[in-house]
């Protein structure tokens, strides 16, 4: 099961009488709403910590640092980014889904601890929807099947068939169980029916530095995260996991030019705070965010990261963001995989 799968939430709305009970609590409403807008003008009047649910270097530690760097540009305060990794991002979120909801703990989320870990895993401590308000989609990331130099095969066809000739010998690496490399990898076993052994990781950097010394064969990263090493030559690039090759490596075909027709794993990263943080609050990140994404030495990074920003509304990335869960908890038990 690899379509795209459509998600539309229409809410419907109960007609109210206009009465003196229903005049009070719309006098009410307006008290909440004005008090927001006075606690939003306010913000921050303190340092922000931003959790990081992955090791420094990935993807989104990188974007949480240029977010939190240039916001203590523009507000005065600081953007403090705590790296908390661990069970595929779980721990870092759920931090964040029990802080108070004030705008001053939020998390970077991305495509695992959001879409992906609340199907992956028997148990999750949060719910990724329930818990959580969305804020700001950052970048969405091109992934890459990437491999050490040493293993013998420079394409999907190649490496196929030296995995039907040696089973259970190849080894791919990931960032963590219930991360997008762990998710491209099981895809990738059971389109192929491939028996290749999962090493999994607490992070991309572990993960790249044991592919980088070859403990482990192949890595089906976040491209940004290998792109020097395969430009350098110390990894071999392989398939691009996307539906379209990227800008970072044009002359690499995908896996469905590679004969996977409609393998499409991509990453994406974005900002969320927990459940009833005050809307004018999540406003205002919302369009410092994009300010920030829109700058023109931030956009002038994007295509040769194998990165791509869209740009949006709180609501329209929480919409994103269901869709995406519905999407990949399909995919997950079609292919029957588990973390756990």
């Amino acid at each position: 099961m690899n379509a795209a799968i459509a998600v539309s939430n229409v809410d419907r709305f109960r007609q109210l009488k206009w009465s003196a009970g229903v005049c009070g609590c719309l006098l009410a409403c307006g008290g909440l709403i004005f008090g927001g807008n006075v606690q939003a003008q306010n913000y921050p009047a303190k340092s922000i910590r931003m959790v990081v649910p992955f090791p420094p270097g990935g993807f989104s530690d990188t974007y949480a640092r240029i977010i939190g760097a240039k916001v203590q540009e523009t507000w005065g305060q600081q953007m403090i980014v705590d790296n908390r990794p661990g069970a595929g991002g779980n721990i870092g979120a759920d931090i964040v889904a029990k802080s108070a909801p004030d705008g001053y703990s939020l998390v970077m989320g991305t495509i695992g601890t959001h879409a992906v870990n609340v199907t992956l895993f028997s148990k999750l401590p949060y719910d990724p929807i329930r818990d959580f308000v969305a804020v700001a989609f950052v970048v969405g990331a091109d992934g890459l099947l990437t491999a050490h130099p040493s293993l013998p095969a420079k394409s999907v066809k190649e490496l196929t068939a030296l995995a039907r000739a040696k089973p259970g010998m190849l080894t791919y690496a990931s960032a963590g169980a219930g991360t997008t490399s762990h998710l491209a990898g099981e895809l990738f076993k059971s389109m192929t029916k491939l028996d290749i052994t999962h090493v999994p990781y607490k992070g991309n950097v572990p993960a790249i530095t044991d592919l980088l010394s070859g403990q482990t064969t192949m890595l089906f990263a976040t491209l940004p995260t290998v792109l020097p090493q395969v430009q350098a030559g110390r990894l071999r690039g392989i398939a691009v996991l996307g539906i379209e090759r990227s800008a970072a490596t044009p002359d690499i075909p995908t896996l469905a030019e590679s004969g996977l027709k409609g393998f499409d794993v991509s990453n994406w990263t974005g900002v969320f705070a927990p459940a009833g943080t005050p809307a004018p609050i999540v406003s205002k990140l919302n369009a410092e965010i994009m300010r920030i994404m829109r700058l023109p030495d931030v956009q002038a990074k994007l295509p040769t990261q194998g990165l791509t920003f869209n740009a949006g509304s709180p609501q329209q990335f929480q919409d994103f963001v269901k869709a995406e869960k519905e999407k990949w908890g399909q995919v997950i038990k079609a292919i029957g995989v588990k973390a756990d």
